[in-house]
């Protein structure tokens, strides 16, 4: 098969699929959907700090449409249904397309405090700060968790987090910079997306 079959054949899968670039995409980062196999655990970046574990889980399409079908579909799912709080608080901040991240506390201990103003992401020698916040608990606006609960929130960031490269996230003095590797795993899977696409469409 030629070249040009090839792309032809790879460019009606991308059709097929229902790929549109998403508000503020690189062109080179939409992937069709419904291919991806990675889970959560697969792309979280994950902190303990004794009373308090935390996980920062990407909402970007680049990273998201390589999740596992039914993962993708809740967690667009999950903006969709927040779309207006998203806006809101992206207008308030004046970032028009702001970079959205599932940060989510869990209580290790009784009277666990967190402070969510202070995770912090870090990409191309920038540090992030949030610059909006859309609640999911109940328990958000305590900023206190017992054993077992946990408080989960869409974080809006400026625009500019390059998950395609390598980043760190930290809160309270603490840095996670293991996202290198989940890199490397994004890499592999999109290869493996797009060859999978291809293939159905032949």
């Amino acid at each position: 098969m030629t070249r040009s079959y090839r792309h032809a054949g790879l460019a009606a899968a991308l059709l097929a699929a229902g790929v549109t670039a998403p508000r503020g995409a690189r062109a080179q980062d939409t992937l069709p959907i419904g291919f991806g196999t990675l889970q959560r655990a697969d792309v979280v970046i994950q902190f303990s700090t004794g009373p308090l574990q935390i996980q920062i889980l990407p909402l970007d399409e680049s990273v998201t449409r390589l999740l596992a079908p039914d993962t993708y579909t809740s967690l667009s799912e999950l903006i969709r249904q927040r779309r207006a709080d998203i806006d809101d608080q992206a207008q308030r901040a004046g970032v028009p397309h702001p970079t959205l991240v599932l940060v989510t506390f869990f209580g290790n201990v009784s009277q666990a405090r967190f402070v969510p103003e202070d995770i912090n992401l870090t990409s191309r020698g920038r540090i992030f700060r949030p610059v909006g916040f859309v609640p999911l608990s109940p328990q958000w606006g305590g900023q206190q968790l017992d054993a077992r609960q946990q408080a989960t929130a869409i974080y809006l960031f400026e625009d500019g987090v390059a998950w395609g490269e390598d980043l760190a996230a930290s809160y309270e003095g603490m840095t996670n910079d293991s996202w290198s590797k989940t890199v490397q795993k994004l890499n592999t899977e999109r290869v493996r997306v797009m060859g999978r696409a291809s293939a159905k469409a032949h």
